[in-house]
């Protein structure tokens, strides 16, 4: 890949562009007015696939990886025995199984991400999801929860909202660890809820709060090593035994240092520091004899061995407050090319760009060794091939090693960087806290047209990688240098960005600001085409708005009596849809109940059907001049008010022992309209006004009620009709043969005081069904 041009400071910055989808909206990103997103449509929306474990079972870019630590003669980490770690490792790898949650405390340096990938490479076996290795360097909450969605789906582009992440992940089980997570508190505990099929083994920051009570987690303590095992790392770091005096000075260091892994691995450094004072002497020595040659007889041992350690006895040991902070002199006797990486480190922050980057940064050409060199000091550690400074060495070094320029082009190179073809979107991901350290560098320097510069190269292309924590802090880091710059082109189009980001993670109000804003802006800059951008996105959040109350569950309709509708919820809706099958309704809630008999029959006719009135409330149908019932029943083809008219009763052909229905409409135009008719609970809408709903009252009836039969009960669930609404004529009508009327030729009787009444014949025996 070729490196950018000295001319390059006067080029438009290249943004990368794509299209990605984050929930149910399909997010463009690098657009020339800003990113944009709409409702994505069914079939564009991606279909997660579960990773099986013949797949590797690995995080993302950036994920836990064996720790460089230091070299001595040829002897590679994977070498190096874990030390006084067997029984932690039994012990927890007991817990994960059993899917406890562990969470590892302890000092800084004690160890806990040597531990971690221990622990994760010996519980391989342990769950059929295998074991999900995650950074937590500098991740907020929702980046954890998408790194473990990615490492456990294949869907490329793809960020769930919490609802589907959740739904994907309750199924995940699989031991997932986390190295230097940073969430704690409440949004530890969501990670956790959000995968509960998970054990989680994280390793948190010393400093970090309690676990809440009724957590899931349970803290586990990283103590420090022995003496014996401090004594034999530093022996193996160093790669050659300890002489007395170097036993008695490291044991010195263990009492004050508490056995911490770290310091010893520093420790190691200085005496192969010492020892190379020591090769120096030595060869200083053979060359004054070669030159001069023997005067006399040496009056040391001639064994090369033994002058050796003579000659180490003559260079001091360092003192324990000099053991005990190292860094600035370990730093002071690395190479050249070792220092250089380490003054840019400290320059971004304790963050090290990987080796491809070193030539165009510090020009440096064997960055690979150079990291290697600081990881065998002590000075930083590497995680899946990313170092950054280790713990406390960057407040150490920050005093005695100055910038000095070395992050003067970074803010350029990078910019070049994330916009050209050849780089992935997982090599971008991996460089995130680069790219956020060189924004805070040049922000510290003054430099703020080279933040907004790679601030808007960097932040499309974050977002695409799906790392939206740096992009979120790229975005304000941007603003904060646009509105020092007093650019109202570039503020509007950070405010745009933030308010896209904010409409991705569903926060409308802030998105709503974000957007007025820029709306604002551009539209005193005149950018039309950016207006109109904006002005979508609001018109994108109203929609929203306006289909939330659509969402909400349809509540019933009132004045339906509870029994039936209870028993009506029941029916499809295909089924409530169909007058005709609104029989079926009535009929199962008569047989439900056990109540009467296996049919009903019912007489609907009276003077006001031609009028088109309801004598209810005197309100005109509408309809085709007859009130419908709500549950209407087939009637025969004679005429109002003449036993013709009535409904076949199946139950009672030919028995005469079905209930016996009568009811009369001579009296109907007399009545009041604000009349009603008496009847028991569970009437239809008829009489809505009178229905016996759970937190209603029921209005007391002026007329007696006529008398029930023996044995049955009070209240009777008998739909009542008025009768005034005589029933829909059906296609067949059925038969009328054995219909009961009144001695007087009509379909029923009156009451006292002119109240149409539907009642049940006192001597009507129970039914045997």
């Amino acid at each position: 890949m070729a490196q950018p041009s000295p001319d390059s400071r006067q080029e438009p910055v290249r943004t990368r562009g794509g299209e990605l989808v984050s929930g149910g909206l399909l997010v463009g990103v690098g657009a020339p007015d800003g990113s944009e997103a709409r409702p994505c449509p069914e079939e564009w929306r991606p279909q997660p696939r579960r990773i099986g474990r013949s797949e590797p079972a690995r995080g993302p870019a950036g994920g836990v990886g064996r720790a460089v630590g230091p070299l001595a003669l040829g002897a590679g980490p994977a070498d190096l025995p874990m030390l006084d770690r067997e029984a932690d490792i039994a012990e927890l790898l007991g817990l994960l199984a059993e899917g406890r949650s562990i969470r590892l405390v302890g000092q800084a340096g004690s160890g806990r991400s040597a531990l971690l990938s221990a622990v994760a490479e010996a519980a391989a076996d342990l769950t059929p999801g295998g074991v999900v290795q995650l950074c937590g360097h500098r991740r907020t909450v929702s980046d954890l929860l998408q790194d473990l969605f990615a490492a456990t789906h294949h869907a490329p582009g793809y960020r769930p909202d919490p609802g589907q992440l959740a739904a994907h992940l309750a199924e995940v089980g699989a031991i997932v660890v986390i190295d230097a997570a940073e969430p704690s508190g409440a949004e530890l505990e969501q990670l956790l809820a959000t995968a509960p099929r998970c054990a989680f083994l994280i390793s948190a920051a010393p400093d970090g709060p309690p676990l809440p009570a009724g957590s899931r987690l349970q803290d586990h303590l990283v103590a420090g090593l022995s003496r014996g095992a401090c004594l034999a790392l530093t022996a193996r770091l160093a790669g050659r035994p300890l002489d007395v005096a170097e036993k008695a000075w490291a044991v010195d260091l263990w009492f004050e240092s508490e056995g911490l892994p770290l310091r010893f691995v520093q420790a190691a450094a200085l005496l192969r520091q010492r020892d190379v004072s020591v090769d120096a002497l030595v060869a200083a020595e053979d060359d004054r004899m070669d030159v001069f040659g023997a005067v006399a007889e040496p009056a040391h041992d001639p064994d090369p061995a033994i002058r050796e350690n003579e000659l180490r006895r003559t260079v001091p040991l360092p003192s324990v407050p000099e053991t005990a902070a190292p860094a600035v002199r370990l730093a002071e006797g690395l190479s050249e090319p070792a220092q250089a990486v380490l003054r840019l480190a400290v320059a971004l922050g304790g963050e090290c760009p990987t080796a491809p980057h070193l030539p165009a940064l510090i020009d440096v050409g064997q960055g690979e060794a150079a990291l290697a060199e600081l990881a065998d000091a002590g000075l930083a550690v590497s995680v899946d091939g990313h170092h950054r400074l280790t713990a406390g060495a960057l407040e150490l070094l920050a005093p005695h090693w100055p910038a000095r320029g070395c992050v003067d082009g970074a803010a350029q190179h990078f910019a070049w960087w994330v916009g050209h073809s050849s780089v992935t979107l997982e090599q971008i991901a991996a460089e995130a806290e680069v790219v956020v350290g060189v924004l805070l560098a040049d922000r510290a320097a003054g430099r703020h047209d080279a933040v907004v510069r790679l601030a808007r190269a960097a932040a499309p292309a974050l977002a695409l990688s799906l790392r939206w924590g740096a992009w979120e802090r790229v975005l304000e880091l941007g603003l904060e240098a646009a509105r020092r710059t007093a650019s109202p082109v570039d503020q509007a189009w950070f405010h745009h960005e933030a308010g896209v980001y904010a409409i991705c993670v569903r926060q409308p109000s802030r998105a709503i600001a974000e957007l007025e804003t820029a709306l604002t802006l551009r539209a005193a800059a005149g950018e039309q085409r950016g207006v109109a951008a904006a002005g979508r996105m609001l018109d994108l959040l109203r929609a929203e708005g306006r289909q939330l109350p659509a969402a909400a569950p349809a509540v019933a309709a009132p004045g339906r009596a509870p029994v039936i509708r209870k028993i009506a919820a029941r029916v499809p809706a295909g089924l409530k849809s169909s007058r005709r099958r609104r029989v079926a309704v009535v009929s199962t809630a008569v047989l439900a109940l056990g109540v009467f008999g296996t049919a009903v029959a019912m007489s609907m006719s009276g003077p006001d059907a031609a009028k088109g009135t309801d004598p209810r409330d005197g309100r005109p149908d509408h309809g085709s001049g007859a009130q419908e019932s709500p549950y209407p029943l087939p009637t025969g083809s004679g005429g109002a008010g003449t036993a013709g008219a009535g409904p076949g009763s199946p139950a009672g052909q030919g028995s005469g022992q079905g209930p016996t229905v009568s009811g009369s409409a001579s009296h109907a135009s007399s009545a009041s309209p604000t009349h009603r008719l008496s009847s028991s609970p569970g009437a239809g809408e008829s009489q809505a006004p009178q229905t016996s709903a759970p937190g209603r009252t029921q209005q007391p009836d002026p007329q007696p009620q006529p008398p029930q039969p023996t044995g049955e009960p009070s209240k009777s669930p008998t739909p009542s009709h008025s009768p005034s609404s005589p029933a829909t004529t059906p296609s067949t009508p059925p038969a009328t043969s054995g219909a009961p009327t009144s001695p007087s030729g009509t379909a029923g009787a009156t009451t006292p005081g002119g109240q149409n009444s539907l009642s049940l014949s006192s001597s009507m025996p129970r039914s045997s069904s």
